[in-house]
């Protein structure tokens, strides 16, 4: 009798222990579907799972992500390589230490596109682009360094392309609609109503001319010192990842992931942030690796790339950038 009354004390003793603290984490992310492994992570549980109680932080832009955690804003980024990026790395005030998007064949993201006018007239495929007037976002974005690869593989000056940078994919819809441009780039999910009317046509995709490392987890200096959190996130992001990898895309035909049982909980959690309608979320969804490793040798190239350009100050390299200790990178 005396045993069983211990036993009861000790499990009251445990009920009554309070739940095991929940470090505080706030992610930087944009509502694209390249946070997918982010928000599916957040809304299976993953990140309470490693004890972190996570909120997400929406960025309108990728610049400003690094930006907020140079500035000790956010506790994590995950969103595209920048000029920015770069150089806050370079000075020590971030880290990357894993991967997100990339630009792989047969998964369409951003294309080359030319105004049904430049089509007629002779701007068929990317290497005609050379001449032409080409919008883009912004220069320094990854839009003006997919240009900047396939001028390098087609042996053209990128100089010899007149870019118009318009700050906003809606300016860019405006101008290829107003014919004041000869082309574009953008993103599939911005391009296909254009394309549907006639107004666009398509000249190809950047992940099939040029693949190349697009996206980045990365931390602040500062937290550095919280290993053991950063390791958490990671692990759970992975957790993302492969979910994202192993059903998503493993369903994508023709372009697009397929809406069934498996796939809708997935879709469900991209719609939820990015506000997209479901038929919209299945399109252009980018390729990540699996284990949301990074491909240092093609963040190496692209930092060079940005330095002889002006984009990025020069005097480091990738070490200054990329922290493989954690063990997702190669």
């Amino acid at each position: 009798m005396m045993k069983w009354l211990g036993g009861l004390a000790a499990l009251l003793l445990l009920a009554s222990l309070p739940a095991a603290a929940q470090t505080p984490m706030r992610v930087g992310v944009l509502k694209l579907s390249s946070s997918a492994p982010v928000f599916i992570a957040y809304d299976k549980g993953y990140f309470k799972a490693q004890a972190l109680d996570v909120t997400l932080k929406f960025f309108d832009a990728a610049q400003p992500v690094a930006v907020a955690a140079a500035a000790g804003d956010i506790d994590i980024g995950v969103t595209a390589f920048t000029a920015g990026l770069f150089n806050v790395a370079g000075k020590g005030a971030v880290t990357v230490v894993a991967g997100q998007s990339r630009e792989q064949p047969g998964y369409p993201l951003i294309g080359y596109f030319a105004t049904a006018k430049a089509y007629e007239a002779g701007l068929r495929t990317p290497a005609d682009l050379a001449g032409k007037s080409i919008a883009i976002t912004q220069a320094g974005s990854s839009f003006h360094y997919s240009l900047g690869l396939l001028a390098d593989r087609d042996h053209f000056t990128l100089s010899s392309v007149h870019l118009l940078p318009l700050q906003s994919l809606s300016n860019i819809a405006s101008a290829l609609k107003g014919g004041r441009v000869d082309g574009a780039l953008l993103p599939v999910t911005t391009a296909l109503p254009l394309m549907a009317v006639g107004d666009i046509k398509l000249l190809g995709w950047v992940g099939d001319e040029t693949p190349w490392q697009l996206g980045a987890v990365f931390v602040p200096h500062a937290m550095l010192a919280h290993r053991d959190a950063i390791a958490k996130f990671l692990a759970a992001y992975r957790q993302g990842t492969r979910d994202y990898h192993d059903v998503l895309l493993a369903s994508v035909k023709d372009g697009r992931a397929q809406i069934d049982d498996k796939t809708k909980p997935l879709i469900d959690s991209i719609v939820r942030y990015t506000r997209l309608k479901p038929e919209q979320a299945v399109v252009g969804l980018s390729y990540i690796d699996r284990d949301g490793m990074l491909d240092v040798a093609g963040v190496a190239k692209q930092l060079a790339w940005f330095q002889a350009n002006g984009f990025v100050d020069k005097g480091f390299g990738i070490d200054k950038v990329v922290d493989e200790s954690f063990g997702y990178a190669h």
